[in-house]
């Protein structure tokens, strides 16, 4: 199903991003991953690096001209992912909805859900999904690339 489909679904809306909100967003998503790196539990750890995650979801929404309804904003942002960078990146999107289940049972339930493994893992995941996603920007909407890294 494209995206224009989810729009009409009601699944999503039309959004006209800037690259300053481009940019944002990267910066959201640099200091989340120095932040993820810190000497903290691996619950928060893997909490900041599901948010940089999301962040890289929300710049493909975002360049691609949409935004995520209310409802189920994380789940329709992950979900997006291959829809945008391709079905070879569903696995990735699987890999994220495991890991939108588990910070919300780490954030909302109960503590010691997450393993220092799995934080690395999800922070390793979030840096060559960031290098995709600039790639992919580059080359699909050089317009709306950082200035600092064009």
């Amino acid at each position: 199903m494209s995206l224009s489909q989810w729009a009409n679904n009601g699944w999503l809306r039309p959004h006209q991003t800037s690259p300053q909100e481009i940019a944002d967003l990267f910066a959201i998503v640099a200091r989340d991953l120095a932040d993820a790196t810190g000497d903290i539990s691996a619950d928060w750890r893997f909490g900041i690096a599901y948010n940089a995650a999301l962040k890289l979801g929300t710049i493909l929404l975002y360049a691609s001209g949409y935004r995520p309804e209310k409802t189920l904003q994380h789940y329709r942002t992950i979900a997006a992912l291959p829809e945008i960078l391709g079905q070879q990146r569903k696995d990735d999107a699987d890999y994220l909805e495991t890991c939108r289940r588990k910070r919300n049972t780490a954030e909302y339930d109960r503590t010691g859900v997450v393993t220092d493994q799995d934080a690395s893992e999800l922070i390793e995941f979030c840096r060559e999904l960031q290098q995709e996603v600039r790639n992919w920007l580059r080359h699909t909407y050089p317009a709306l690339m950082p200035k600092d890294d064009v």
